[in-house]
């Protein structure tokens, strides 16, 4: 990734869901542009491996272990900021999980459940415990999906609940307000191992890449951009909007 702005020196950055795909390219594009960054994953494993590439790129980086679902690890992650750097000035929610690929009249509801608490409810859970200490003019960005325009049949719920993104972005950006700005990214298909299931589908990815204006999929560093650009500066009069970044796919409720 080839950086050449340092639009974030002196802020501190929470990352969850960062030690692979989308959430990891965050963390580095943040990194890079001079922010310290904390990230995390489930399992210690991941966040010790990503630490290390990260520092290796020379940015200032921690890790935790952290299930958005689960309190006690939120709060953790929240405080290993504050211990470690003394303050937030952007967090980044980018944890997400599809457990099943039912419709929503087959849809278990464990799974329902699931696809709630870590899509939606855990976002907003990890506002309040990190909300204490976001400074002024910080930055909050949800990570949502353009499944929230358009559910795909093996996306159907959790497009509903990447919805659901859209309007607690508003909500939210009127509440911490004007101190903190809250905005929202969409992306288009990205060929992670998250989206593996659709991208190495030759048929599908075809069908996802005619979607698109551009003629192609996305990629994690366009996400990263995304998201570099709203904790900016460069951003400061944007708020309470969600920004697409999908080629051009279709993109209107």
């Amino acid at each position: 990734m080839d950086v050449k702005c340092r639009r974030l020196e002196g802020k501190v950055a929470v990352v969850t869901a960062s030690t692979q795909g989308i959430g990891l390219a965050i963390a580095e594009r943040l990194g890079l542009e001079g922010a310290a960054v904390v990230i995390s994953s489930r399992k210690q494993k991941n966040v010790d491996e990503a630490v290390e590439g990260l520092r290796a790129k020379g940015i200032t980086v921690v890790g935790a272990v952290c299930h958005v679902s689960n309190a006690e690890q939120r709060k953790h992650l929240v405080d290993t900021a504050v211990k470690n750097f003394g303050h937030i000035d952007i967090v980044v929610s980018n944890a997400a999980a599809n457990p099943s690929v039912d419709s929503i009249l087959e849809m278990k509801e464990s799974v329902l459940d699931k696809l709630w608490d870590i899509n939606v409810k855990a976002s907003i859970l990890l506002l309040q415990d990190a909300a204490p200490h976001l400074r002024k003019g910080s930055s909050v960005i949800l990570i949502s999906s353009i499944a929230g325009y358009n559910p795909d049949a093996a996306l159907t719920m959790y497009g509903v609940t990447k919805t659901a993104l859209f309007g607690l972005t508003k909500a939210l950006a009127t509440e911490m307000g004007p101190n903190t700005r809250v905005n929202c990214i969409a992306p288009g298909f990205v060929p992670t191992r998250f989206a593996g299931f659709l991208t190495t589908n030759e048929t599908i990815r075809n069908e996802l890449i005619e979607r698109s204006i551009l003629k192609r999929l996305g990629s994690v560093e366009d996400m990263a951009s995304a998201a570099a650009f709203l904790a900016s500066d460069d951003a400061s009069f944007i708020t309470a909007e969600t920004i697409v970044v999908a080629g051009g796919t279709q993109s209107r409720l």
